[in-house]
This record gives structure tokens, C-alpha cells and sequence, in this order.
């Protein structure tokens, strides 16, 4: 995910787990812990909408 602050709109839309802070920003933002972000990604992909999906299911 690009760090440009300039396109924010894919920020939104996917997830990265590459950095600290965005991993925090996303368990956050998702209500999570880190390992199910990280499990729900590698079931759905970095999709946000489909990590939200599949988190709701849980």
C-alpha cells in the first residue's frame, strides 16, 4: 500500500500488513486483534470489504 498521502483512496479499500501502524489502524478500525486481521486477510485476501464480511461472520 502506498504511503502517498496524496491517494488515500486505495488506503481505504485495502490492507496492508506490511506496516505497524496500519495493522494498529485496521484492528482498530475493525474491532480485532492483529492475529485474526492477519487469518481473515489470508482467508479473503487485503479486500477491506471482504475482511469486514468475513470478520462479521465470526
Amino acid at each position: 500500500m502506498t504511503d502517498n498521502t496524496k491517494q488515500t483512496g486505495l488506503d481505504r479499500k485495502l490492507i496492508s500488513l506490511k506496516e505497524d501502524y496500519e495493522v494498529r489502524d485496521w484492528t482498530k478500525s475493525l474491532n480485532c486483534t492483529e492475529e485474526e486481521l492477519r487469518a481473515a486477510v489470508k482467508a479473503v485476501g487485503n479486500s477491506a470489504e471482504k475482511v469486514r464480511e468475513y470478520l462479521a461472520k465470526k
